[in-house]
């Protein structure tokens, strides 16, 4: 057997329906969409969720919880993130995006204290947290709050 003797199984494939062409195909005039009806016109149809006017799931679900508006989103980054900078550097956003730890500075940021710090560094962000400020402080840096 070679690869030009690979054929599918006979019967196992089957030729695409063309529908609209012709009475003798067996599909033509209304292309098996029967004569009148919502279906039969084009644009028809149903939008989805829609259960023939019996109230929908999603109405018939109970709502839950709430949205809080006033929630403010910070970028995170933690206290591990900054091993990168020398001692005596000046972090902040434009600093942290010029490092490649942050991509945009359209939210606050916010310093978490996870990992540990050696070199003593000014930090000016949004939000410090006071495990990453007194970490901070312990490596003989300085935290400034904006």
């Amino acid at each position: 057997m070679r690869l030009h003797d690979l054929a599918p199984e006979k019967g196992s494939r089957s030729s695409r329906k063309r529908v609209g062409r012709g009475v003798g195909s067996g599909l033509g005039k209304t292309a098996g969409r029967g004569s009148k009806g919502q279906n039969s016109r084009s644009g028809g149809g149903v939008r989805p969720g829609y259960e023939g006017g019996q109230m929908p799931l999603q109405r018939r679900l109970p709502k839950r919880g709430f949205t809080n508006i006033f929630k403010k989103e910070y970028s995170i980054i933690n206290l591990r993130d900054l091993s990168g900078f020398e001692s005596g550097a000046v972090v902040d956003a434009a600093a942290l995006v010029s490092a490649g730890i942050l991509k945009k500075t359209h939210k606050p940021v916010k310093l978490l204290g996870q990992g540990d710090i050696a070199v003593a560094l000014e930090v000016h962000l949004n939000a410090v947290s006071e495990s990453a400020k007194s970490k901070i402080e312990g490596a003989g840096g300085k935290v400034e709050v904006q």
